[in-house]
């Protein structure tokens, strides 16, 4: 559950233009000016979506504001290209956002690092088809009509889930739908399916029937999705005792989930925070979470994730991506090398690995 968007604009078009404004932010150095003035006043601002994850429990206590004496805030946006724009710009410091969204906001040459996994998506994100639409494989798509949030992690799947099934580009009218956009869509009859994550995703569901999903794809395909926190590089050097306070309250609230699974469901103040921060319903949070995987701070800093330099996973995912999305002209340039936008450093200090 993600956005490269996860989302940029309506069109190609808007997404170039899109692109072209965030190279003229970072060249007039818009975020770097922000960077200096959060460091000297100990402020930040962090980007987040609508995911079901065990960090928004903290995020509602404001653990991170607690923790480090920083004045936090909070600004919640409808996709991960909106996150990223916004990083561009200096507004914000921090922010979630889906494989696809990093891979083409670091395409676009912007300063920014992924220093935590937030999820591995596996099965949180799929293609629903409406019942009554007829369509019950990838492959009968053809002439109809599919919702998804452009340059999100969904659209990548979505993309290459097409191109597998031997669909050509204009043999299905994929639509560009942020995730409420969506439910309302489904909900009018204007779309025959969609690919999308929870908790629009639990909601569809209701009226549909799961043909694909992103953890079946990665498995097919061996190319994975995730959801990450990115930080400005400037910012996070400036700012370190906060950067490893903050990934130590990301990994308490993970191993607590993986320790006890139970104690998260819309019964409990752990799983009704999930709900109200994310805006989904707490009789969903049990089964949303369920769906996703949280890894550990070792394999976190392993190269399966984030360790490794150009070796790791998250640099191959990430390239990967941007390269997929050449393919489908929705970037015009990629990197050599992705691992400029990963680092260990804070989730090792974290962790105290070595």
């Amino acid at each position: 559950m993600k956005t490269l968007a996860r989302r940029f604009g309506s069109t190609r078009t808007q997404v170039s233009r899109i692109a072209r404004t965030l190279l003229v932010l970072c060249a007039a150095g818009a975020a770097c000016t922000a960077t200096r003035a959060f460091a000297a006043d100990k402020e930040v601002t962090i980007a987040y979506q609508d995911m079901m994850v065990p960090w928004r429990y903290a995020q509602q206590l404001d653990e991170a504001g607690k923790a480090t004496g920083y004045k936090v805030s909070y600004r919640k946006f409808g996709g991960g290209g909106d996150v990223i724009r916004a990083m561009a710009s200096g507004n914000v410091q921090l922010g979630e956002a889906g494989s696809s969204p990093v891979a083409a906001g670091l395409s676009q040459g912007l300063p920014i690092q992924l220093f935590w996994i937030l999820d591995n998506i596996n099965n949180a994100e799929a293609l629903v088809a409406r019942k009554g639409s007829g369509v019950t494989t990838i492959a009968q798509l053809k002439g109809k009509r599919l919702g998804v949030p452009f340059v999100s992690t969904s659209h990548f799947h979505a993309l290459l889930a097409l191109k597998r099934a031997g669909l050509q580009p204009g043999d299905v009218k994929v639509l560009n739908m942020r995730p409420a956009e969506i439910a309302a869509a489904w909900e009018r009859g204007d779309i025959d399916a969609a690919y999308v994550w929870n908790p629009v995703l639990g909601k569809i569901e209701q009226n549909g029937t799961v043909v694909t999903t992103s953890g079946k794809i990665a498995a097919e395909t061996g190319l994975a999705t995730f959801d990450g926190f990115v930080v400005n590089r400037d910012w996070a050097k400036a700012n370190q005792p906060f950067m490893a306070a903050f990934v130590q309250i990301l990994a308490k609230g993970d191993a607590d989930y993986r320790a006890h699974p139970d104690q998260w469901t819309g019964a409990t103040p752990k799983g009704r925070a999930v709900a109200a921060v994310s805006g989904g319903a707490p009789d969903e949070v049990q089964a949303a979470l369920a769906l996703y995987a949280f890894p550990t701070p070792q394999e976190q800093a392993s190269d399966k994730w984030l360790g490794g330099g150009s070796a790791s996973g998250a640099a191959k995912s990430l390239a990967a991506t941007a390269a997929f999305l050449k393919e489908q002209k929705t970037l015009q340039s990629t990197l050599p090398d992705y691992s400029v936008g990963v680092t260990d450093e804070y989730v090792k200090a974290a962790a105290g690995i070595k």
